[in-house]
């Protein structure tokens, strides 16, 4: 009992966290305020908090199914439509990993591994899910990703509102509230997704439980079978869950190794500027798409916010959301084989 209290009360130091980063109008609240919030209260020992670790496996499974729900019957029909596009998206995320990998390796003196999943164009949880099973360093990974993300959630809307001169403003729901699923066919869904990790583990795969669950989601949603996605309240408990336990990697961090590292992620943002305007430049002369959903597209932030932004601005969502899937299953694809290879 004192262990589940520690954790919850952890957990409520996320929400406040979160609480606040939205009263500030900050990106990503729930999980940037989380970690904010958590990465402080740990440092004072005298505090009753336990990192929450029991809640990541529920949490994985629920990423895994929100990123599988995104494979809709709609969303398939345009793949001949965009697929010349959707081939860019290759050597876009190839290119990204390299140059990052480079620039984290040979200039901030990063290990290999950690390099290289701070070079990935890919979730922050994602990254640190394999991070943990891989032995790299998370603090500085967290710090990197979650960076990245802000630099690039902070950066767009000001970039599509002042050069493009288009309202940016709208409310922040990243799916359907709670009280309008079904539920019959989300507690199907919960239930095919834990099978589907479990299975996953049972056969060895990497970040099992995230994995599993979403080539389960991709099947069930894909084939119009469940329309049914993960609710917007379980999502942000999910952000709030995952930024409490990044939080507890920072114990021991100094806060100058904080600032080092934030310097050299804004290195790392111009990189993956320059790489993502000569991708964004060549599939809009192209294929003549227009600009700010090709924009959108070739951002490397994270799905749900970039798929918020081109909801606000009415750009062409299935264009955009096919092209961050993709590049997301490429980055999941490829992050545990070569991770687990890199020696330092």
């Amino acid at each position: 009992m004192n262990n589940l209290f520690g954790m919850l009360y952890a957990l409520s130091i996320g929400v406040v966290g979160a609480i606040v980063f939205i009263y500030l109008n900050l990106p990503l609240p729930w999980l940037l305020g989380a970690i904010f919030a958590s990465s402080i209260a740990m440092r004072f020992e005298k505090l009753p908090i336990k990192s929450p670790k029991p809640f990541s496996t529920p949490a994985r499974v629920l990423i895994g199914l929100t990123i599988g729900s995104a494979f809709t019957p709609e969303i398939l029909q345009y793949i001949d439509v965009y697929l010349y596009s959707l081939l860019l998206v290759i050597p876009y995320t190839i290119i990204t990993i390299i140059a990052g990998m480079y620039y984290f390796y040979r200039f901030q003196g990063f290990d290999k591994k950690t390099a290289y999943l701070s070079s990935m164009p890919g979730g922050v949880i994602e990254m640190v899910i394999i991070g943990e099973e891989i032995k790299a360093n998370i603090s500085k990974i967290t710090l990197v990703q979650s960076s990245r993300l802000f630099y690039i959630v902070v950066t767009l809307p000001f970039v599509i509102q002042y050069i493009f001169h288009v309202d940016i403003s709208g409310n922040k729901l990243i799916t359907i509230p709670i009280v309008d699923i079904n539920i019959q066919e989300f507690l199907f869904l919960l239930v095919a997704g834990f099978a589907g990790g479990m299975l996953a583990k049972k056969v060895k795969l990497s970040a099992a439980y995230l994995i599993g669950p979403m080539i389960v989601s991709i099947a069930l949603h894909s084939t119009g079978y469940i329309t049914t996605t993960v609710p917007d309240e379980f999502l942000k408990f999910v952000q709030v869950v995952f930024g409490t336990i990044i939080g507890f990697t920072f114990r021991g961090v100094s806060i100058k190794e904080i600032l080092l590292t934030l310097r050299a992620t804004f290195g790392h943002f111009i990189i993956l500027s320059l790489i993502s305007i000569s991708f964004i430049l060549i599939a809009y002369y192209s294929f003549d798409f227009p600009i700010i959903s090709t924009l959108l597209a070739f951002s490397p932030g994270g799905q749900a916010e970039l798929n918020l932004i081109a909801i606000l601005v009415v750009a062409n969502v299935p264009y955009i959301t096919l092209h961050h899937i993709v590049r997301l299953f490429i980055v999941m694809n490829i992050a545990p084989v070569f991770a687990k290879r890199l020696k330092d």
